[in-house]
């Protein structure tokens, strides 16, 4: 069921209807509604699905309270290291099975072993990365006595399956979501508005600008020798607003249909585009995914209060395991691994964390060197983007490698009058998104607009957009694959 879908727009209503006006009498009917609901959301793309996700939940509840029973050290880390066992192992089974296999098989056969192939037709569980590690940041925060295990079932089951942010994310702590469904939820009309201006400004992302970009994306990176070095790069541009105004659009609804309900998510993208460097980048894309490998895998290696060399370890595995966690395909390591490379000399030089705050916090517009820093980071980003996209390293490599001999026209007046409605759509976002950028989402002061007349105007002005703009073409969202 996706958000940009006539099936989801029947249902939100009714289940906002049921949850504020029939299910509003206890916060414990509240949350076996949210729980039925979301659990008719997940079995909708396939029920066989539903065993997976209660497993999860039976799993990490009953191991985060054998652990705060324990006072033995040793059977704290084997409970530990059985909730690890069952989320990872039905992760890497689900998602790298066949990948591992694989690759095992082209090893041999690159040494003239042949050997069978032992694949399956494994499908993948959507969502499972998101809610696998929710689970298990749950499980190590109470292992670590950072939180206290929960004894309501239903409130944990509601927290691993709440469905507005269930196959996507943001990928929400314990600490911070599972008290919220402890506590009687009250209708805010201010929260529940502010909750539609991010809803809408989503749909904005999704349906005009990743959807639009999809289209020539794929036809681009489908044939690169057919076009000339402008198109390519366009290409590129292209797939990195795709997959920006794919995801940070889901991210946006998901948090806008939470606020509908009264929980608050944390913030997923905080305008990446506008860093001045790849350090700064990683701090405000997929944030909930950033800091999650930050506090469970880096600084448990030891972070950046190590040495030289081990700093450097620390932070290949991390971009390395951010890049497989995105798919079971080399592409993503080597995205992963690029990265690293990148950011690594701003580690070393201890310049990682320069750009803490909002770029031209103050002014209208960046200095010349910001918008230098800002110009030159993004076509990095769209670099590393043409390794995430391709089909294999090899394609990759080809379509880079088309940038720099094609002997066509590097653009043509028929190109631009092909693709002129798409730069004319993404000029209009990147003003917005600039305008907007103090703030959690890019139309968010709206609401400061004292003027009701202009601030139901704006609403109304993109909505049009969104109706005028809408690409003909539907695509899934990006990272329900992940």
């Amino acid at each position: 069921m996706l958000f940009n879908s006539l099936d989801f727009a029947i249902f939100l209503p009714i289940v906002f209807i049921c949850y504020w006006f029939v299910f509003n009498r206890s916060v414990r009917l509240q949350n076996i509604f949210i729980v039925a609901a979301s659990y008719y959301f997940y079995g909708s793309w396939n029920v066989k699905f539903l065993s997976l996700i209660l497993l999860s939940t039976l799993v990490d509840y009953l191991i985060g309270l054998k652990i705060q029973k324990e006072s033995s050290p040793k059977w704290r880390k084997v409970f530990l290291g059985l909730s690890l066992f069952v989320n990872i192992g039905l992760l890497g089974f689900f998602k790298y099975y066949n990948f591992f296999v694989q690759s095992f098989v082209d090893t041999f056969s690159f040494f003239g072993v042949q050997l069978d192939s032992w694949t399956l037709n494994v499908l993948l569980p959507v969502g499972i990365s998101f809610y696998t590690f929710q689970t298990l940041s749950y499980s190590i925060d109470v292992y670590r006595k950072k939180i206290e295990p929960t004894t309501d079932f239903v409130a944990f089951a509601a927290f691993v399956s709440f469905f507005p942010q269930l196959v996507a994310g943001p990928i929400e702590r314990a600490k911070d979501l599972l008290p919220q469904f402890y506590v009687k939820r009250e209708f805010v009309y201010d929260q529940a508005a502010d909750g539609c201006r991010q809803i809408l400004w989503g749909l904005f992302k999704k349906i005009v600008i990743a959807d639009n970009c999809a289209i020539y994306v794929n036809e681009i990176f489908a044939n690169p020798s057919g076009y000339g070095s402008g198109t390519l790069i366009l290409g590129s541009v292209f797939f990195a607003f795709q997959i920006y105004g794919d995801f940070s659009g889901y991210s946006d609804i998901a948090i806008g249909v939470s606020r509908l309900f009264g929980f608050r998510l944390k913030q997923n993208f905080a305008f990446p585009y506008f860093s001045r460097e790849i350090a700064e980048f990683w701090r405000r894309w997929h944030i909930s995914l950033s800091s999650w490998f930050k506090d469970y895998l880096y600084i448990p290696l030891g972070g950046s209060r190590v040495g030289k060399s081990k700093r450097i370890r620390n932070t290949f595995v991390i971009f390395l395991v951010s890049g497989i966690w995105h798919g079971a395909n080399w592409t993503f390591l080597a995205w992963g691994f690029l990265n690293a490379l990148l950011f690594i000399p701003l580690l070393l030089s201890q310049n990682n964390r320069n750009h803490l705050d909002v770029v031209a916090n103050d002014t209208i517009l960046p200095t010349f060197k910001e918008g230098v820093q800002i110009l030159s980071t993004f076509l990095m980003c769209c670099l590393l983007w043409i390794f995430f996209r391709a089909e294999s390293i090899g394609d990759a490599f080809d379509y880079l490698l088309e940038i720099v001999i094609s002997d066509q026209p590097f653009f043509t007046k028929a190109l631009m009058r092909k693709y002129g409605h798409v730069v004319l759509y993404l000029l209009t976002f990147i003003i917005i998104e600039w305008i907007g950028r103090r703030d959690q989402f890019a139309i968010e002061s709206v609401r400061k607009i004292n003027n009701q007349v202009i601030r139901f105007g704006i609403y109304a002005a993109i909505l049009f957009l969104i109706f005028l703009w809408a690409s003909p073409e539907e695509s899934p969202f990006i990272y329900f694959q992940f």
